[in-house]
């Protein structure tokens, strides 16, 4: 029978690995038990990359990433490890060589670009009362206020670190675009996904926070890529 990948789950920026609490939910009902959820320290790509490299090296046997957001562009320069079998992207940044999740978005600023502010280390926020609006608007008031309080902030430098070798040119990819984002523009997210060239693309009607709105949907995505890169 063929080996299934591991399943690593990246988190990007306003946000944990517990952002993923509905995929893991539904991904370990669907019968998979090797789940695992990076928890970065969004203080550069270096760092983050080192880290999810870290848990990648601990497993003996293939792995598939994910990557919401700004975990795409994590996933896109750590994915170059030989037991990475495939990358699946969810409203994810999936830069070029030499490209930024700043530069960009700010090519195609997103609906949202005015609702971010920095503090005075440097941290970039998302307005506590404008989370929701930005980032979630599918989502109930509830989640919302607990993802805007609980929200983790990046590094303003990290949006300007860029790729050097996009894992997705040489690894089997799947993207999920989100129709009704505030956080990435769509027309980023078709850019990104068309040039890569994935096994398979879908089109959700969802805000930047998909992996919550529609977890089903977010864990069909991954079912396919395992079976895509079982083997």
């Amino acid at each position: 029978m063929p080996q299934r990948p591991a399943v690593i789950l990246v988190h990007g920026f306003w946000g944990g690995a517990a952002h993923w609490a509905k995929v893991i939910i539904e991904l370990h009902r669907r019968g998979h038990t090797d789940i695992h959820a990076v928890e970065n320290p969004l203080t550069s790509l270096a760092d983050d990359v080192a880290r999810t490299q870290k848990m990648v090296r601990q497993i003996d046997g293939p792995v598939l990433l994910v990557g919401h957001s700004y975990g795409g562009a994590v996933i896109t320069e750590a994915g170059d490890l030989p037991n990475v079998a495939g990358l699946v992207y969810v409203a994810a940044f999936a830069p070029d060589a030499g490209e930024s999740p700043g530069g960009i978005s700010q090519a195609k600023p997103p609906e949202a670009f005015a609702n971010i502010a920095p503090d005075s280390d440097g941290y970039l926020w998302v307005k506590p009362e404008k989370y929701r609006e930005s980032f979630c608007q599918d989502l109930s008031e509830d989640e919302a206020l607990v993802m805007a309080v609980t929200q983790k902030a990046p590094l303003g430098s990290t949006f300007g670190d860029a790729i050097s070798a996009p894992a997705w040119k040489v690894k089997p990819s799947w993207y999920q675009i989100s129709t009704l984002d505030r956080m990435i523009h769509p027309e980023n997210q078709q850019m990104m996904a068309a040039r890569m060239n994935p096994k398979d693309t879908i089109s959700l009607e969802a805000s930047h926070a998909s992996l919550a709105s529609q977890p089903g949907r977010i864990a069909d995505l991954i079912d396919m890529a395992v079976e895509g890169t079982a083997g």
